[in-house]
Parts: C-alpha cells; sequence; structure tokens
C-alpha cells in the first residue's frame, strides 16, 4: 500500500510518499479501505516528538488516528462488522506507529462505528477525535440544558464540534474567536466574544453574561483557565485539552479516548442535523506534509483532512 511515512522525529519534512506492507489483521481488528483522513495537531506533535515521554513511538511511523472508509477484511472476532461496511473512527492504539495517512489501516472495534450517511468521506474524516474531544470535555464538566457554557477556541476543529455539541444539550454557548470568525459562530449557535487579554476577556464575558458561566472548556490554552475560573459559578466545571495544569485549579484535563459509543452518538447528531463538519481544506494525501504546515499555522477554522481513496 502507498502511505506517508517518516523514519525519525522532526518536522514536515520528514514526511515521505512511499510504499509500505499491508498492516496485518489482529483478531479484534477490521481491515479499513480508507477514503479519507483527518489532520489533527496531534499528529504533528508525534512526529515532533512531543509524546515520547508518555507513549511508545516505533519507526517507520505512519500517522494519522482520524479515519472514515470501508471495511475490506475483518478479524477472527469482530462482529460488530462485515466487509463492505462504510466506518468512521478514531484509531488510536496503545502504541504509536501504524496510523490512518495509510490507503488501508488495521482498526480495533472499539476505536470504530458506522459512518453518519449524512456526511460525505471528508466530513465523516473530520469528526472522530475532535468530536470526542468536544463530547468527552463537555460530559467531564456535566453540561446540561440552560447551563451557560464558555468554549475558547470556537471556531477550531475541537471548538466548533463543543459548541455545536452543548447546543444540542440545550445550553448556551458563549464562544472566543478573531473577529473574521464571529459570523461563523452564529451560524453553530454561540454567542461570540474576540480574543483578548484576561481582563478583557473577562470584560467582555461579563458583558453577555453578568453573573458568571456555568461551565468551561479550554482548547487553547494561556490566559484561558484563569480567566475561565474568575468567570465560573463553580472553578471546578472546567475543562482544558491544552493544559494540563488544569488539574491543580481544580479543574479536569481531558485525554480524548477512543469509544464506539460515543462515535456513534456524534454519528447520529450529525445525521439529525445537529452537527455540521466545516471543512477548511482537503489535499492529497502525498500533501501530508502541507497538511501539518497548515495545522502548525493555528488559523485553520474546522477541520483539515488528506485525501486518499
Amino acid at each position: 500500500m502507498r502511505a506517508i511515512i517518516t523514519n525519525r522525529y522532526g518536522g514536515p519534512e520528514t514526511l515521505e510518499f512511499a510504499e509500505t506492507d499491508d498492516p496485518k489483521v489482529s483478531p479484534d481488528q477490521v481491515l479499513v479501505r480508507v477514503k479519507a483522513a483527518g489532520v489533527n495537531p496531534v499528529d504533528w506533535k508525534i512526529v515532533a516528538g512531543h509524546l515520547d515521554p508518555i507513549m511508545y513511538v516505533h519507526f517507520p511511523l505512519v500517522p494519522g488516528w482520524d479515519v472514515a472508509g470501508v471495511v475490506e477484511a475483518v478479524g477472527l472476532d469482530t462482529p460488530e462488522f462485515s466487509v463492505g461496511d462504510e466506518v468512521f473512527g478514531y484509531v488510536r492504539k496503545d502504541e504509536v506507529q501504524h496510523g490512518t495517512y495509510a490507503e488501508l489501516v488495521a482498526a480495533p472495534v472499539r476505536a470504530l462505528a458506522r459512518k453518519p450517511a449524512s456526511l460525505d468521506w471528508r466530513q465523516a474524516a473530520g469528526v472522530p477525535l475532535a468530536g470526542l474531544m468536544a463530547l468527552q470535555s463537555l460530559r467531564r464538566v456535566g453540561v446540561s440544558k440552560g447551563d451557560t457554557v464558555l468554549v475558547h477556541a470556537a471556531a477550531g476543529g475541537v471548538g466548533s464540534f463543543t459548541v455545536q455539541i452543548a447546543v444540542a444539550m440545550g445550553a448556551r454557548v458563549i464562544g472566543t474567536a478573531s473577529e473574521r470568525n464571529h459570523d461563523y459562530l452564529r451560524s453553530l449557535g454561540a454567542e461570540p466574544v474576540t480574543y483578548g487579554d484576561r481582563h478583557r476577556l473577562i470584560e467582555r464575558v461579563r458583558q453577555l453574561a453578568p453573573e458568571g458561566v456555568d461551565a468551561a472548556v479550554d482548547n487553547v490554552g494561556g490566559d484561558a483557565v484563569a480567566a475561565s475560573q474568575d468567570l465560573l459559578k463553580d472553578p471546578s466545571r472546567l475543562a482544558s485539552i491544552v493544559d494540563p495544569g488544569v488539574t491543580e485549579r481544580g479543574g479536569h484535563h481531558v485525554w480524548v479516548r477512543p469509544d464506539s459509543a460515543d462515535l456513534t452518538e456524534l454519528a447520529q447528531l450529525a445525521d439529525a442535523g445537529k452537527l455540521k463538519v466545516h471543512i477548511d481544506r482537503a489535499l492529497p494525501l502525498a500533501e501530508a506534509a502541507e497538511a501539518f504546515r497548515l495545522s502548525q499555522s493555528g488559523k485553520t477554522r474546522g477541520k483539515l483532512v488528506l485525501d486518499v481513496g
């Protein structure tokens, strides 16, 4: 099969488009013919060596954890899926080597669900990691109907899903973003506020919610944790996907988990018209290095994806 491969830690320049062996399929896995692969910041961070302290990374490495595709073969004990099923998933395994930037990927069934019928391949590939991160973060801080939720970096990949899922839960959402993304946030159901230093941000949010907010999700880091806790009625109802130090303030650091049931819930939201996927840009698999550079810029709105099959 063809895949994106790197043989060492480094930047986008280390990526090669090359031939490699087809993956073996373990008993609890299925072989997926990849149609599209989602691009996430964690992908280039792995290649840069940032996750080396906490995960085993092996070379040659195929990056990528998000996938949408068709089941081509099944393992010895996989009653959940059959050949020909259209699936999507967050294929994070215990060790990092055989990722989704490839024509084929062996995926544990716990990491997959049936593809939302209403989404095309690109859109489906853009959902798993970011959608799961959003859903699991909102659950961690107990968001429910009637809550006012502050979402930082609300126009990004994770942020845009967080906004929509919170709205679907019946919450009022205030989202931070640059002014060029305010109309986009309004289209998702959020009330936008402009980024700024901690004190200016707090002032802007209080203009919309004078009594503060019920819950907050941080997708950007920096002053967001401190600003959120100044605004929260209960400082423990804060989740950050960026700042592990949030736990020292009584909040929650969220590291997304593969979960088939949660993926199914996201698919149901999409098919009910409550979860839209904005694709910022789609590139051919061979241009994965450019996708890394775009992701590193931090200026994308919605999702980046790679077209594979």
